[in-house]
Formats: C-alpha cells, structure tokens, sequence
C-alpha cells in the first residue's frame, strides 16, 4: 500500500497558547524540525523537554584538560552534552568510551553523536554501570580523563512516564534502569513508618521526614500525584509556604530515587574503582548535586589525597556561575570537584 493514501497523524493539541504536557510539546519534543523553538524556551531560562543542558561545561573542560590522542570516559553519559564538547578535543588519535545504564535514553543519544561523525573509531557507547569499568579499564589501556555527572538527565525528569517528578502525574517509578529492580511504588510498600523516616534523613536530609512517613506509610500510593498529596496533607499542619512544601517534595523524591537506585553504594563503588581506571597523571571532575553525593566525593578524594593516590585534588568545590544559574536553574545546586594522579 502507498504511504500516500495512509492518514495523516495529526498532531497533539493543547487548550491555551502554551502546551503544559509532555506529549504536547511536539516542537520540542523534534529539535530537527524547531531548532528556533527550542532558542525562545532556553532564552525564558528553561530546558526544551527531552532534552538536557549540561552544566559547567566551561568549568569541566578547563579542569579536565583533554588533548588530542588521549583516551576519555563520561561515565554518566546521559544526553551527551559534554561528551560532544570533550570529543573534538580528543582528536586526533583520542577516543572516548561513554556509558549510561538507561537503555531507553542511551541509543537515542549514540544516535544522535554519531550523526555529528562520531564513529565507533572515536566514540564508544555501553549500557552498564560502574561495576564493568575494570572491564572497560582492560579494552581502552586506561583513561587520561574522566567525567561522572550525578545528576538526573533532564529527559528523565520531564517525562512523566518515568515518575521521577512531583509536578506531573505519572507511574511512581524512578528507576534509571526501568528494566531491572522494583519500582519507588513497589519500595513503599515495603517500608514500615520508622524506615522510611530514617530513609527520607539518610538520603535527603528532609527536615519533616517524621510528619511525611506518617501520612505515607500504609496508603496506597501507586502514582507521583499519590504521593505529591500525601506529602501536603503531611505537611499542612507544619504551617510552611509553597516553596518550602515544593522543597519536601522535591527531598523526598529525591530520597527514594536514591534507594531505588541504589546510588549511594554505586557512586562509592565507582569512587573506589577510580584511580585504577586512570593512566599516570590522569584527571577526573565529578559534577554532583546533594550533600550525600558530595560528601562521598569529598572524602574519597581527600583520603586519595593522603593516602598519595592523588596527587592534587579540588579545595573546595567549584560552583555554576551567575550567569548560568539564570539561564539553566537547574544548576544552582551543582557542585564540582576534581582530582588528579601524580605525573610519571
């Protein structure tokens, strides 16, 4: 049959001059086709939705310092903003091994690297976590630079189908990986009120964590909007403002997200892993995004530091410019912090 003669789809319509819902982002949601829309939505200071703006990356590359013939890894490879910035600086002679554990975002992404001219002779894509990178060490003979950015891909969160945001309604799911391990959802159910209070302290530092895990515990919660109203009932005798009640949820969110995911036993995994995956001399910036994440870092890298396994390392994290937190807020609570191994 012609596809001549199929109906046309048509497009997604939306009441109002705005489209508020993912789906009906259709411009985009096709950067292709409205390259000028996404110009006027990163000009009102937001992110196109599907897409992610990475941060510092002035600041990563400058750290960072890649030169041509050396060998890169961006271990969270997400969008691949900055592996497309470090690419070009790799060459000639350099490659670059990007890895992501999200098997819906990551052939997207090695899709559109590799219509930039990015073949498999420079850039290599893998779906996998920290723990192959010995593996990877093995294949690529080491690595001079190395990036982790531990922040949620901005594709990630705006898509209410992966549940990882308060603000749409969507599946309570959160998992990086939604093919493996149970769901935010299913974790509730599991929790009695005093762990999933210790939960909400341990990852998130939420002030309220005893008030939200009363009025969460024993519900049922299935969706993000479930629990989104959860958390203002909980919070609706603490007399706190809007912004204040956004925080919580945003905390709490966060708090399982982290459990989901596991991603305090991941990032010191692969901090552990980390100075035998770097040649002599070798530089590593971990861009990171709350105080848990931070403090592994920190502590990982001063300890390297006196334990000689690092020859220098960050003083003090190194912070999103003015500048950049107006146009991308997203980065206010970035931090970034480097290491390096002594020369030979």
């Amino acid at each position: 049959m012609d596809d001549a003669n199929e109906p046309r789809q048509r497009r997604v319509r939306y009441k109002g001059t705005h489209p508020r819902r993912f789906a009906e982002k259709y411009k985009e949601l096709s950067p292709e086709q409205h390259a000028g829309e996404l110009e006027k939505v990163m000009a009102r200071g937001h992110t196109p939705a599907g897409t992610h703006r990475s941060i510092m990356v002035v600041e990563i590359l400058a750290v960072l310092d890649p030169k041509p013939g050396e060998v890169a890894l961006d271990a969270t490879l997400g969008y691949g903003g900055h592996t497309r910035e470090l690419l070009p600086r790799l060459l000639p002679g350099g490659r670059l091994f990007g890895v992501d554990v999200d098997p819906l975002e990551l052939p997207r992404t090695e899709a559109r690297l590799r219509d930039l001219g990015f073949g498999e002779a420079v850039f290599t894509a893998r779906r996998m976590n920290f723990a192959g990178l010995p593996r990877l060490r093995a294949e690529s003979g080491g690595f001079d630079v190395v990036l982790a950015d531990l922040g949620v891909s901005s594709m990630q969160i705006d898509n209410p189908a992966r549940g990882f945001t308060w603000k749409v309604e969507g599946p309570l799911d959160l998992r990086l990986n939604p093919q493996r391990g149970r769901s935010a959802a299913d974790l509730l159910a599991t929790l009695d009120e005093q762990a999933l209070a210790d939960l909400l302290v341990e990852n998130s530092d939420e002030p309220h964590a005893a008030a939200i895990a009363r009025h969460v515990h024993g519900q049922e919660i299935r969706t993000t909007r479930d629990l989104a109203e959860r958390i203002r009932s909980a919070l609706r005798t603490e007399r706190l403002d809007d912004d204040d009640v956004k925080r919580a949820m945003q905390r709490t969110f966060q708090a399982l997200r982290i459990a989901v995911n596991d991603e305090f036993t991941v990032l010191d995994q692969f901090l552990s892993l980390l100075p035998g995956c770097l040649n002599p001399g070798g530089r590593v910036a971990i861009l990171t995004f709350h105080s848990g994440e931070d403090r592994r870092v920190k502590k990982a890298f001063q300890q390297g530091l006196r334990d000689g396994v690092y020859a220098e390392v960050a003083p003090e994290p190194i912070r999103a410019s003015p500048e950049e937190r107006r146009s991308n807020p997203r980065s206010t609570s970035a931090k970034l912090r480097w290491a390096r191994l002594p020369m030979p």
